[in-house]
């Protein structure tokens, strides 16, 4: 019998796990908190996220997050694995943003959760690689957002 010494988790995950530790204690923290505060305490959450970022990831998740606010006001953004994201009324996420340079990847993606509403047949995208957004892709990916959350 071989001994393996592998870690049973990455450093990408051991870091996303810590993540959601964190931010499950910070949902515990403001669970009396009014509509408003959560919302202004998600701002923050994102923003900060957001300011963390290069040049690159920074200027697509805002693009993304302003895209969100113009599209579903009614989401709520929050992080959700240390990534800028929008909840339902719920707190579910319904759509997050991931940045390239956190995976080490070609492209960053915008992608959409279980509570999206974008439900077309029997198969349908949730997930968009992004490289840049230009007035063609915002106005599909909003087209995306009003669909996935449709105002409440």
């Amino acid at each position: 019998m071989t001994e393996n010494t592998a870690p049973v988790l990455t450093d990408f995950e051991r870091a996303a796990v810590k993540e959601a530790a964190k931010e499950s204690r910070t949902r515990v923290a403001r669970k009396k908190a009014s509509p408003e505060e959560l919302r202004a305490a998600g701002e923050a959450d994102v923003q900060a996220k957001i300011a963390e970022m290069d040049e690159e990831d920074g200027s697509l998740a805002t693009a993304l997050h302003r895209l969100v606010a113009e599209n579903a006001p009614h989401l709520v953004p929050k992080t959700y694995y240390g990534m800028p994201a929008w909840a339902n009324a719920a707190g579910k996420v319904v759509c997050f943003f991931k940045p390239k340079a956190k995976f080490k990847v070609r492209y960053a993606t915008f992608e959409f959760e279980w509570p999206a509403q974008l439900d077309d047949g029997t198969v349908w995208p949730v997930s968009y690689a992004v490289t840049a957004l230009r007035p063609a892709d915002l106005a599909f990916l909003g087209e995306r957002i009003r669909t996935a959350a449709p105002a409440e």
